[in-house]
Formats: C-alpha cells, sequence, structure tokens
C-alpha cells in the first residue's frame, strides 16, 4: 500500500491568568473586532449574542491505543523518509491534514490586531506572535491526521473572525497541501503551500518543514514570509508520547526590511529549554527594537533588548549553581526519551508586554485527541452544508467520518477503500497517457521570495463545482 504518513503533531498549554506587578499587558481589544466570543479573545469558541455557535465536542471520545506495535512497522524505516508506510488507523485523529493547517487561522485575531496598528515594528510583533500561535495547538496532539487525497478540498468560513479560507490536495507523491485564507472586508491575504519531510530515528519522527507562508496585509501594502519550525515526535516505540518544536523561523517584511529571528529552542539535557521560544525584531538597518520571549504552549511577551539582557544576567547567575546539582543526577535512559519536566511558567521581565496567550483547552480534550475548541469543530458537518460546500470536501470523506462516530471497524474498511480507488485512478490516468489538472490552484512564483508556489487562481467560491472528480 502507498500512503504518505505524516506526523504534524505537536504539543499546547498551561493556561496563567496570573497578573504581573509593573508588566503592562497589550490590550485585547483589537482581537474583538470581529469577535463575540465568550472565551478568552480568540473567536475560537462558542458564540452569543445572535452569532453561530460551533460543536462544543466530537460525537465519540478517542480509542485507546495502547495496544497498537507501531515498531513492528517501523523497525526497518530507521533513518528513512516515511513516504509509503501505512499506519493503523488507531494512530490518526479525525481531521485531514487540509483541516490541521485550517489550525493556523485559530488566532485571526492576531492579524486583525496587526492590519489596525500604524507602526511597523508593533505590526511585527502581532505576525510574530501569530506565527507562534500557528504551531500552539499541536500541543499533545499526537494522532496523526488523515493524508488528504489527490483533490481532495476543504473550506472555512468564519464571519466572527472575519475570514474564509479554501485548501486543496494539490500533489499526492510528494504529499503537497495549498491553502489561501482572506480578510471579509478586505484587510489581508494569508496563503502557502505544506510538504514536510518526515523521518524516523528509532525513537522519534522527525517532521522537517517544507514550504513558503505568506502574510499580506493590503492596507499597508506589506507582505511577510516565513517557514515552521521541525517538529519532533518523541517514544514512537516506547514510552509516553511527547513533542517539542526547534529551530529558527525567520520572519521578513519585504515592504520594510524589518525582521524577526525567533529560535524555537530544544528541550536540551535538562529540559530547561522546553517549549520556550526567544528572538528579536530588527529593522532594515538591523538595529534591535524588541526582544520577543515566551512558550509556544504558553504566550508570547515584547520586551526592551536592554532590560531583557539585565534580567537574563540575574537569571544566569542564579542557575549556576543549579546545573552544577543537575549534572550529578542527569542519568541516560536507553528504553525511552523521558519528557522532561514542564518547568515553571515563564519568568517576565517587568516592563513587557504580552503579544498572546493560549486559550484554555476543553475539559474532555483529553479524550478527544487533545483537540482545541477550535480544531472540535472543523469537522462538523451543519444542516444545509452538503447543498454548499464542493463534493470534495473533507467533512464528506467517509473514513474520518466514521472515526469521529467511533466506528473504528467502518473506518479502516473505508480508509483501504479509498486509497485503493486513488491508486486505481492514477493507473486510468497513466494508462490513457493522462495528467492531473489542479482545480483552485496553480503553480507558480510566490512574488516576494522568487520560489515556486503553488498559488490560488480564484473561483472557489462562485459555487462551480461541475466536473470535479468523485474522490470518495
Amino acid at each position: 500500500m502507498s500512503n504518505e504518513d505524516e506526523f504534524y503533531d505537536a504539543v499546547t498549554g498551561l493556561d496563567s491568568d496570573e497578573s504581573y506587578e509593573g508588566v503592562s499587558e497589550a490590550s485585547f481589544k483589537d482581537a474583538l473586532v470581529f469577535d463575540g466570543s465568550t472565551q478568552k479573545n480568540n473567536g475560537s469558541v462558542r458564540q452569543e449574542n445572535g452569532i453561530k455557535k460551533h460543536r462544543t465536542s466530537l460525537p465519540a471520545p478517542m480509542f485507546s491505543r495502547n495496544s497498537v506495535s507501531i515498531w513492528s512497522i517501523l523497525k526497518k524505516c530507521i533513518g528513512l523518509e516515511l513516504s509509503k508506510i501505512t499506519m493503523p488507523i488507531v494512530l490518526n485523529e479525525p481531521l485531514s491534514f487540509l483541516q490541521r493547517i485550517t489550525e493556523y487561522m485559530e488566532h485571526t485575531y492576531l492579524i486583525n490586531r496587526a492590519c489596525l496598528m500604524s507602526d511597523s515594528i508593533e505590526r511585527m510583533q502581532a505576525v510574530a506572535a501569530f506565527a507562534v500561535s500557528a504551531v500552539a495547538s499541536q500541543w499533545d496532539r499526537t494522532g496523526k491526521p488523515f493524508n488528504p487525497l489527490l483533490g481532495e478540498t476543504y473550506e472555512l468560513t468564519r464571519e466572527e473572525q472575519g475570514f474564509r479560507l479554501v485548501s486543496e490536495q494539490v500533489s499526492h507523491h510528494p504529499p503537497v497541501s495549498a491553502f489561501h485564507a482572506e480578510s471579509l472586508v478586505g484587510d489581508f491575504v494569508f496563503h502557502g503551500s505544506i510538504y514536510p519531510k518526515l523521518k524516523f530515528w528509532g525513537k522519534s519522527v522527525e517532521a522537517e518543514p517544507k514550504g513558503i507562508i505568506t502574510l499580506e496585509l493590503l492596507k499597508h501594502n506589506e507582505a511577510y514570509t516565513w517557514s515552521n519550525p521541525y517538529c519532533c515526535v518523541h517514544n514512537i516505540i516506547l514510552g509516553k508520547l511527547w513533542i517539542e518544536q526547534y529551530g529558527t523561523v525567520e520572519i521578513v517584511n519585504h515592504s520594510t526590511g524589518d525582521k524577526c529571528v525567533l529560535n524555537f529552542k530544544p528541550c536540551g539535557m535538562f529540559g530547561k529549554e522546553l517549549h520556550k521560544v526567544e528572538g528579536y525584531i530588527q529593522d532594515k538597518s538591523k538595529k534591535k527594537h524588541c526582544v520577543i520571549y515566551g512558550k509556544w504552549t504558553e504566550c508570547m511577551w515584547s520586551v526592551d533588548p536592554q532590560a531583557y539582557e539585565t534580567h537574563k544576567k540575574s537569571e544566569r547567575k542564579g542557575d549556576n549553581k543549579k546545573h552544577k546539582n543537575e549534572e550529578l543526577d542527569g542519568a541516560e535512559n536507553d528504553d525511552a526519551d523521558d519528557m522532561p519536566d514542564v518547568q515553571e511558567t515563564v519568568s517576565v521581565v517587568p516592563g513587557s508586554t504580552l503579544l498572546w496567550r493560549i486559550d484554555s483547552r476543553p475539559a474532555h480534550s483529553a479524550t478527544m485527541y487533545n483537540f482545541t475548541h477550535f480544531a472540535m469543530s472543523l469537522n462538523e458537518l451543519e444542516p444545509g452544508m452538503e447543498a454548499t460546500l464542493a463534493p470534495s470536501d473533507c467533512r464528506f470523506r467517509p473514513d474520518i467520518r466514521a472515526m469521529e462516530n467511533g466506528n473504528m471497524e467502518e473506518a479502516s474498511r473505508e480508509k483501504e477503500r479509498l486509497e485503493e480507488k486513488q491508486r486505481a485512478a492514477r493507473k486510468e490516468r497513466a494508462k490513457n497517457d493522462e495528467e492531473w489538472s489542479t482545480r483552485w490552484f496553480q503553480m507558480g512564483t510566490n512574488p516576494y521570495t522568487g520560489s515556486q508556489a503553488w498559488l490560488y487562481t480564484g473561483g472557489y467560491f462562485n459555487r462551480n463545482y461541475q466536473d470535479l472528480p468523485d474522490i470518495y
């Protein structure tokens, strides 16, 4: 069987509502431009005052994965890319990868905030916070999303958050997912194509980020580009699954020359750096204007560079003695990579401004794939949707729907049927010397980076879905 398996997983956060004396917290009023939400400020959950509510849970809880032997599947794959390996469906979560990348939009209020700011450095702060928040939903998401079928699509419109999005699986070998989101009032466009490469390293699976993400703030005539950090899922074979993200994320404002460099830190030997993000914003003359710091699982702050350095020096003095004691206790475990103890909440530098704080998850999240409120609603098929959505939309996938409903046997059967149908269609095209044609995206050139990219050609929301292939 041929199936591109992708562990796009990761880890969310410690809820922290402490107030810090002497710390200025950024106003969240900007977040409410399109938001009638009752929970925090990202518009991702239940709505009131006449605004449509979305479901708050899945139809059935998840199944236990304890009985599945992954080692029997992966033992021949050490050091190789996981490109053609079929995984047991119990290791999935009931979302397509197209829906998973839609979770980038959970914190759209940060883009809306950036659109309202007159200062380019402040806009970069909001964009940097959005880039970090886009990977925050991955905390503890150790189930892999379903691989999209070639030609599969997904759309989402959220009037309360002020955006609509469409995505399409534009390639199967290699798997490439293209997406395009736009403001309902013409403020921004957010787009990209994602094609991570995954490798198995014996105890862990590492996802190498591939693909450029572009955010255009239209009223400011600005474009920002970046790529996501690496993601590593530990203890694939034995022990408790845990996830870290690491690597350098460079956000470039192609209009002003401003740049934000964010370092997603690996956990390190004693786990002190687990989940930490640290970086800075500089202008085109390389003058540093502020330091950005926090945890991608919790919150992000901004502060003056000099204040940050002074604070770090005082911290390092206190850490020296502690490290000497830890070195005596550091023992290596050959069986599993034990997840480091989660350290105390972010140490806030006096004078810092809060840029973003993660929302709490539903109380039943742990029994429902660790989904956020936003993720819970992504596969919801509301009354009237069937007459509106493209027939290729993920919500119509019978294997995902069966898994969501708790019917694992049916989900497994449907998954095999869909994969076989896809293979048969590919063979038929080859027999007739036909090339696959994408419907809503075309390969082109990103005008800001000069790299190849899948660009939205328009027309999806005209609702002309004739001649779409029957992929389900």
